[in-house]
């Protein structure tokens, strides 16, 4: 929950004028700039989009946004299940699922956000907390659904602490996730662009992008600083 409308237009400006063919870049903004947002970029190579989508399509569900409304201000992206969501305001894996539904439903590309906390990284369930997590996903939507999704791991324990998983540490669970995939499509599996979102900054991104089943980052505080995001739009 950062920004203003003053201090988002140079940052608009800066990343829309910065950013260079060879990676696909997405602004995920709060709702109330996604206006800002649409004005600055459309008809640049930068697509935006939101941070979370109501479950609901319509009805009297006061305070939320549905995807038809995000889809109206030309979102293309939305970002479901994000760990700050998951923890601080309980979207459950059925949740989750059924907000990957939604934004499927109201034509945005939703990137499903799983990872694991400190305490269940310790305590080696790392891997069955993410595949926990996708098959909420898959059964509600199918497997099909995932060649119009992007997925992205985010260890909660690395974000916002300082701490990033190594580069062999993300790999192994970007490896993980393929792998499941794999169980129920090769070519979806293949073509899946999986994230990785956990302090991802400057001086650490190529070597993150370097590693085989890392295709990108899904990028926090860094983002707030256009030459920083920029340097990481140059690594991928």
């Amino acid at each position: 929950m950062h920004g203003s409308l003053a201090t988002n237009l140079g940052l608009l400006h800066a990343v829309r004028d910065g950013t260079r063919d060879g990676a696909e870049v997405a602004l995920c903004v709060p709702y109330p700039y996604l206006a800002q947002a649409r004005a600055v970029l459309d008809g640049s190579s930068v697509a935006w989009g939101a941070q979370d989508v109501s479950e609901h399509e319509q009805g009297a569900w006061t305070g939320e946004v549905s995807g038809a409304m995000l889809a109206d201000f030309g979102c293309r992206y939305v970002l479901v299940g994000h760990s700050e969501r998951r923890s601080f305001f309980g979207d459950t894996d059925a949740v989750v699922a059924a907000k990957f539904v939604a934004a499927l439903k109201a034509g945005l590309t939703p990137v499903l956000c799983v990872g694991e906390t400190l305490a269940e990284r310790e305590a080696g369930t790392t891997g069955k907390v993410v595949t926990r997590q996708i098959d909420a996903v898959l059964a509600d939507a199918g497997i099909d659904a995932f060649a119009r999704s992007v997925l992205a791991y985010e260890p909660v324990w690395a974000i916002g602490t300082g701490r990033t998983a190594s580069p062999a540490q993300a790999q192994e669970v970007h490896a993980l996730i393929r792998t499941r995939f794999a169980r129920d499509s090769a070519d979806i599996a293949a073509g899946l662009r999986i994230l990785y979102g956990g302090s991802v900054k400057a001086n650490n991104a190529a070597e993150l992008f370097g590693q085989p089943d890392i295709d990108g980052g899904l990028i926090g505080g860094a983002s707030l600083v256009a030459a920083d995001f920029l340097a990481i739009c140059a690594a991928a």
